[in-house]
C-alpha cells in the first residue's frame, strides 16, 4: 500500500493490486468490515473503495448488499472476447479517420514502449506487470485518436474484465507471436488502412485469451 494519497485511494489501489494478482478467489466475498479492518479505515473508506472496484469491474455488488470478486470463467472469457472483437475494430475506424499527427505519435511511442518492455519476469511463465501496463497503453493508444471518451470509458472496463480474465486463466499462449501481431497493427494504423487495421484488430481481440 501506498503512502500516497486518501485513505480510500490507497485501500482501492491496494485491493486492485490484490485482485488482479489473484490474492482473491474468483466469487470470493469482499467483506467491507473486514476490509476496513485489515487497512485500518472506517467502514465508509472501504465501501468507497470497493465502489470503485464495481465500476472498473473488479467487483460485483450481491443482493444483500456484499461485494465479491468477478467470476470468470470460459464462457465469461468468450463474452468479453466477443464484445471487444465486435467494438473494438469499430473504434479503431474512427481513431484512424480522426486523429492527427499527435495521435500517431502516442501510438508510435506506445508500441516502441511495448516491444521494449519484457513480456515476463526472470524465470517467469505470466506476464509481468510492466508488460501489462505498456500493453494496455498501446491498445488504448489506438483508439484514442476516436475522440469519444465514451467509447473510451468503455474500452477501459472491457479492457479490465479481459485483464482479469487472461491472469486467471493462466500463461500467455505461446504459439501466439504477440509481437507480430502487434507490429502490425500499429503499422495497418498509422498507414491509415482502416480496413486492414480493424480485421487485424477483431482476430487479435478475438483469439483465444486475446491480447
Amino acid at each position: 500500500m501506498t503512502e500516497r494519497g486518501s485513505p480510500s485511494e490507497r485501500l482501492y489501489a491496494s485491493l486492485r493490486a490484490a485482485i488482479l494478482h489473484g490474492e482473491f478467489a474468483p466469487e470470493q466475498a469482499l467483506k467491507p468490515q473486514e476490509l476496513a479492518k485489515a487497512g485500518e479505515v472506517s467502514l465508509a473508506v472501504a465501501r468507497e473503495a470497493l465502489l470503485r472496484l464495481v465500476g472498473e469491474g473488479l467487483a460485483t455488488r450481491l443482493p444483500n448488499r456484499g461485494f465479491a470478486v468477478p467470476a470468470v470463467n470460459a464462457g465469461r472469457r468468450q463474452q468479453i472476447a466477443e464484445a471487444r472483437a465486435v467494438t473494438e475494430p469499430e473504434i479503431l475506424r474512427l481513431s484512424i479517420e480522426r486523429g492527427g499527427v499527435d495521435w500517431e505519435v502516442r501510438v508510435r511511442a506506445a508500441h516502441h514502449h511495448l516491444a521494449r518492455t519484457p513480456s515476463r519476469e526472470p524465470g517467469g511463465t505470466h506476464a509481468s506487470d510492466a508488460w501489462s501496463e505498456a500493453h494496455r497503453r498501446f491498445h488504448r493508444a489506438l483508439l484514442e485518436g476516436c475522440g469519444n471518451p465514451v467509447l473510451l470509458d468503455g474500452f477501459d472496463r472491457l479492457w479490465t474484465a479481459s485483464e482479469l480474465a487472461r491472469r486467471w486463466s493462466g500463461a500467455i499462449v505461446p504459439e501466439r507471436d504477440g509481437v507480430k501481431e502487434h507490429r502490425a497493427l500499429e503499422r495497418a494504423a498509422l498507414g491509415r488502412d482502416a480496413e486492414r487495421a480493424a480485421g487485424l484488430l477483431a482476430r487479435h481481440v478475438g483469439a483465444p485469451r486475446g491480447t
